[in-house]
């Protein structure tokens, strides 16, 4: 990852799963924020290293990138942190939730696979922007 703030840059994916009603996105909730799976970026670790913060997140492994290395990032937030987020379409419908070693239970407290009608509603202004995005790459 490149970027002014590289110390504190999250990486993260927008996982999609395409249902017969148009895709659903997966969206995790800690406390009373809901966001996309993500984590901070570890040293020099590349921002395809989402990918095992998805896997330790939800239990999902399996990740298909087909709309390529297209990324969006979101303003400065809690302390300076800039969340980057990738595009990433799965099919297995099951999550499970990882236990954080730092916290000895999941790091979320809920998940949900959601319209993005209803990603947008559950989001803060900062993860709606993320949504927005999402939704223009797909063409939805």
């Amino acid at each position: 990852c490149v970027t002014k703030q590289k110390d504190k840059l999250s990486c993260g994916a927008v996982v999609v799963r395409k249902t017969g009603s148009g895709y659903v996105t997966l969206m995790l909730r800690a406390y009373r924020n809901w966001d996309f799976p993500k984590g901070i970026r570890e040293g020099e670790e590349r921002p395809w290293g989402y990918r095992s913060e998805v896997d330790e997140e939800t239990s999902i492994g399996s990740l298909e990138f087909e709309w390529g290395d297209q990324h969006t990032e979101t303003g400065p937030y809690n302390r300076g942190k800039v969340a980057r987020y990738y595009l990433a379409s799965t099919e297995p419908e099951d999550v499970t939730m990882g236990i954080a070693p730092e916290f000895g239970r999941p790091e979320h407290h809920e998940w949900r696979w959601v319209s993005f009608d209803e990603a947008y509603d559950l989001s803060s202004p900062r993860v709606r922007l993320v949504v927005q995005w999402a939704r223009q790459v797909i063409g939805t």
